[in-house]
């Protein structure tokens, strides 16, 4: 008896002693300061933009390209230096991060903008896919470079609706909104696909 409550005495104090360290490791991860912490404000802020249409799908398919070179670059960083980055790395990653924080912002604070209030059901399934790829970089089920694919895509239909509209004296014939709802399917499928395929920002 007196050894089982030895061995409980003894575990406590090993998750006592523990438990601090546990959490000054977590914190750091998430630390703006720090190279990982930047990248996840920066998505945060990358996803509020496409939430409040600050940042059109083709903004944000750019931005995401970039986000998505600079991962790919620290990522062959740390394999040059088993798991590392040195300092240099370090600064040149921050550096590119700096370049990457005045392009959100200025993309943000320019003058086009996603429409967030539709009023043609064309219109709301595009608010409604960026709704959702909006919360996915927010929540980290996309990727960089999902997101990037995604808008992409999100950016070709708008154009295609777009020369469409120019070219019918504002409105889409009712095969341009079979074609344009078509399209918007396939995107939808892969929103869901990217969003829960295990893949992680």
């Amino acid at each position: 008896m007196k050894r089982h409550l030895g061995t409980i005495f003894l575990g406590a104090t090993l998750a006592a002693v523990a438990l601090p360290a546990f959490s000054q490791t977590t914190a750091a991860t998430t630390d703006p300061a720090t190279i990982q912490g930047r990248k996840e404000n920066q998505q945060d802020r990358i996803g509020q933009g496409i939430q409040s249409g600050e940042l059109t799908a083709g903004e944000t398919a750019n931005l995401e390209k970039k986000e998505s070179n600079l991962n790919q670059e620290e990522r062959d960083m740390r394999n040059l230096d088993n798991g590392h980055l040195t300092s240099s790395d370090r600064a040149t990653l921050n550096q590119q991060q700096n370049q990457l924080s005045n392009k959100i912002y200025q993309d943000k604070h320019n003058a086009a903008l996603q429409n967030t209030n539709p009023t043609s059901e064309v219109g709301k399934r595009a608010e409604n896919q960026q709704d959702r790829i909006a919360q996915g970089v927010k929540g980290g089920q996309l990727t960089a470079g999902e997101t990037a694919r995604l808008e992409s895509k999100d950016a070709g239909i708008n154009r295609e609706i777009h020369n469409d509209r120019a070219a019918n004296g504002g409105t889409l014939t009712g095969a341009e909104r079979a074609q344009v709802n078509h399209q918007q399917n396939k995107v939808s499928r892969q929103i869901y696909r990217d969003k829960h395929n295990g893949r992680k920002q």
